[in-house]
């Protein structure tokens, strides 16, 4: 009711979803986390450079000029803002922590704003080595993990005309198609230890390839992150900056899936890296495998001290690419749990 009459004088008045009252509004705040996959609509991640809004002497746990910059990067690749904090003194004075990251982000933008300012989100799920932006044409690739044998392979079936580093344009890097994507070679360093930028000019509509099923390793495990999952559902979401988890898993419609490449059939103990406070314990949940089905309960670890579970077991009929899912089947209280990983280890020989 209050709403109604400036939107009425204002018609142009854009509202965010902190208003109350069930308002929606027009774009979405997440605060202090990066959301998985962004938003189907406008959004800015507001987050703070420590783990202070305002300033307390005390707090000393600056994030690093690393991680503001790869903020930066991977928010503007899920299509949304980044509102930065900077917490003043009781002076009103700019924290010198506060103002050594500040410069160094701004040198990165200097240099890389080209790949920011003015793109969408990237066209991949997700991208192993780094993130991606883009503009019509063109598509930046920010490398945060550089190619040690330098080959940087670009899930996508579609093509380029020319590939450089931003800012280099008179010296083009070959590259390749290749059944996993276009393959890149590139300079044996990377040109930065943050944030490396690689230009591909002439790209038309990009054309994404799937992302690869997680294999297993030399003995058989399936080591399932929560970063790998696909999400369905309103609320589920990736949070945390270093140690992720799953969190705000509240909906029945959420839930959680990978794509696993088996090395071999058999049967599997299921374990669940998860933390679980005393009064959210008592959930019901299911895990599927293809045609397999786990039901299990949740217990207790204490909080968000997080620990291994194992569930039971489940059968792989035949090596070979399956469909591994976590889905709610009854919510106890507000929330399922927060589930860090899913290891699948072959029972017996």
């Amino acid at each position: 009711d209050l709403l109604a009459p400036l939107v009425k004088l204002q018609p142009g008045l854009v509202l965010n979803n902190r208003l109350g009252g069930g308002y929606l509004g027009d774009t979405e705040t997440p605060e202090n986390r990066i959301p998985a996959t962004g938003y189907p609509r406008d959004w800015e991640a507001c987050m703070t450079m420590n783990d202070t809004w305002g300033f307390k002497s005390y707090d000393h746990n600056w994030k690093s000029a690393q991680t503001l910059i790869r903020n930066l990067v991977d928010i503007a690749s899920k299509g949304g803002n980044y509102l930065l904090n900077v917490g003043p003194t009781a002076e009103g004075e700019i924290p010198a922590p506060s103002v050594e990251r500040l410069k160094a982000v701004g040198a990165w933008v200097r240099k890389n704003g080209e790949a920011i300012y003015a793109t969408t989100a990237s066209p991949f799920v997700r991208l192993g080595w780094g993130r991606a932006t883009q503009k019509p044409d063109r598509l930046y690739l920010h490398v945060f993990h550089w190619p040690a044998d330098g080959q940087l392979v670009v899930p996508m079936s579609s093509g380029a005309k020319k590939a450089y580093l931003l800012g280099e344009p008179g010296k083009p890097l070959k590259f390749s198609a290749a059944p996993t994507g276009l393959r890149l070679t590139v300079p044996a360093s990377a040109p930065d230890a943050d944030s490396s930028t690689v230009v591909l000019e002439g790209v038309g509509k990009v054309v994404a390839l799937p992302p690869p099923p997680i294999a297993a390793d030399a003995n058989g495990t399936v080591q399932l992150p929560c970063d790998a999952a696909d999400l369905f559902g309103r609320r589920v979401r990736v949070e945390g900056n270093t140690n992720l988890n799953l969190g705000a898993w509240r909906g029945l419609d959420d839930y959680a899936s990978w794509q696993v490449q088996f090395a071999r059939a058999g049967q599997y103990e299921v374990l669940l890296t998860a933390a679980v406070p005393a009064a959210e314990a008592g959930s019901t949940y299911a895990l599927t495998a293809g045609h397999e089905r786990l039901e299990a309960t949740t217990v207790s670890t204490a909080g968000k001290d997080y620990q291994p579970v194992t569930i039971g077991t489940i059968t792989v009929a035949q090596a070979g690419r399956l469909t591994v899912m976590l889905k709610p089947v009854k919510i106890a209280k507000t929330e399922l749990m927060r589930l860090r990983s899913l290891t699948l280890r072959p029972v017996g020989p």
